[in-house]
């Protein structure tokens, strides 16, 4: 059987890697070529993607891979999703994309859900509602941009952008597009209604076409730059956590999956939306998954809040190992306080662990003063949530879930998977650590006719990843931590 070699152009908010994939007698290894620093850039008191230096860090890692002069097969490019790049005919790009976390969109949120609804848009899109959502962000540039807008042809989002810059081929992924809170999952293409009663601009609006598109090859310019020969680009799952939910090794029937990083995206796949009052009260939302599946799931802020105490703690001359936390978080005092991780205070960055004390000062909790004492603040919180949210799947789609599937850069803290399996009562598989890189990479594969189905991409990944199992523990304590922190969250 003839080995198979891909490029899987990774990133995530905090960093970008360029990976290469072999795909040989039904196993995935992959190696990781070029990894670099994604911060966002801070001008003019706002909050911009560098997406030029990031164009820049892909083709590094493309010039390191023709260098081994390997047969490569295809490419692709995995983001975030909700960001999006404006350009027209003329200018690849008319200014440098806003990051999700600039603060220009509350204004327009509430003035959109006070002229639309919050019912008639859920009914729409089926999305959960967060003022960072693409559809916020356009209303935010027909309000303060629109001399750019006006000149703009179409908008992308940052993965499609990418693989537009690769290939020449201006298209949206659908699992990217889903994202946007434009996107209706009936009709699998751009909510029309939204669009003109909130007086976006239609033309900018690209084609959407499904996971797993052959997209075009790449750019004879890109080539002579890189040294890579022609190969297609695809549109795989463009959005990361899309990507990452299609390489979740489970089987059968009962597992929820908890795609684990600076955010942490926990649900269930489906094979249809649920657009009821129960999924809007909950504020679930229904991501377009590989195959026509639905990514049934909750957007709860992550390992955002570590990653930022982390950064305040390194100003401040305390280099802390993330493996180090771990062992503090261990030795710290138990449920001494909790946070809800989605209150609004710790959406913006720096100063996290004043902020976490802040919350803590507020709701008449002992403040966490140690990097320990934050961290096993942090964890057993977001377990906690864990908890919450596959409580409020059984409810809403009647299934009951035994197992939970933890991928992504949140399975090297087995701290953090101990108490997600002791706060949810269910035991806690975690791996692949790579599963964005793996399906980004494993969806090529099915592109280009190389496997077969979603069902075989996931036996490739029981069959290439060991799976770390975690047992709950301590269940009255977790339960009775659980009760405090829902009062929190109220």
């Amino acid at each position: 059987m003839k080995d198979h070699y891909y490029i899987a152009c990774d990133l995530g908010a905090d960093s970008g890697r360029v990976m290469l994939g072999c795909l040989k007698q039904g196993a995935i290894s992959l190696e990781e070529i070029h990894r670099f620093p994604n911060g966002v850039a801070k001008i003019q008191g706002t909050f911009r993607w560098n997406i030029l230096r990031i164009f820049e860090e892909l083709k590094t890692g493309l010039r390191k891979i023709a260098e081994k002069k390997i047969a490569v097969e295809g490419m692709s490019v995995d983001s975030w999703g909700v960001d999006y790049v404006l350009f027209n005919e003329r200018q690849p790009m008319l200014a440098l994309p806003y990051q999700y976390r600039d603060p220009r969109t509350e204004a327009p949120y509430q003035a959109a859900l006070e002229k639309v609804g919050k019912k008639r848009i859920f009914e729409e899109t089926g999305i959960q509602f967060m003022s960072i959502n693409t559809l916020y962000q356009l209303l935010a540039d027909v309000e303060h941009n629109g001399d750019v807008l006006a000149i703009a042809d179409q908008f992308l989002c940052i993965a499609d952008y990418l693989n537009y810059l690769f290939s020449g081929v201006a298209c949206a992924e659908e699992s990217l597009a889903s994202t946007t809170q434009i996107y209706n999952p009936a009709t699998r293409q751009w909510s029309r209604e939204l669009i003109n009663e909130l007086g976006l601009p239609e033309r900018i609006f690209p084609k959407i076409v499904p996971s797993g598109t052959q997209i075009g090859t790449l750019l004879p310019s890109i080539q002579e730059e890189t040294g890579i020969a022609e190969i297609p680009v695809c549109a795989t799952c463009s959005h990361d956590t899309g990507a990452a939910v299609a390489a979740v090794p489970a089987e059968g029937k009962g597992w929820a999956y908890l795609s684990s990083g600076t955010w942490s995206l926990i649900g269930v796949e489906t094979p249809a939306p649920y657009l009821n009052d129960a999924t809007r009260g909950y504020n679930f939302t229904n991501e377009a998954g590989y195959g026509g599946t639905t990514r049934l799931l909750k957007n709860i802020v992550g390992l955002w809040l570590l990653q930022e105490s982390r950064r305040d703690w390194i100003r401040q001359g305390q280099v802390i190992s993330y493996d180090e936390l771990d062992r503090q978080a261990e030795q710290s005092e138990p449920f001494r306080s909790l946070i809800n991780p989605n209150d609004p205070s710790f959406l913006q960055p720096d100063d996290m662990p004043a902020k976490i004390a802040a919350y803590c000062r507020a709701t008449g909790q002992p403040e966490p003063e140690t990097p320990g004492q934050i961290t096993r603040c942090i964890f057993e919180s977001l377990a906690l949530s864990y908890r919450q949210m596959l409580n409020q799947l059984e409810e809403l789609t009647g299934e009951q879930i035994t197992r939970l599937h933890i991928v992504g850069g949140g399975t090297k803290s087995p701290v953090l998977s101990q108490y997600a399996a002791n706060a949810t009562g269910r035991t806690v598989l975690t791996g692949p650590i790579e599963a964005t890189a793996c399906g980004n990479i494993l969806i090529q594969a099915l592109t280009l006719g190389h496997l077969e189905s979603l069902e075989q991409l996931r036996n490739v990944i029981r069959k290439s990843f060991p799976i770390q199992g975690y047992q709950p523990k301590d269940a009255c304590k977790w339960s009775d931590a659980f009760a405090r922190f829902s009062a929190l969250v109220k």
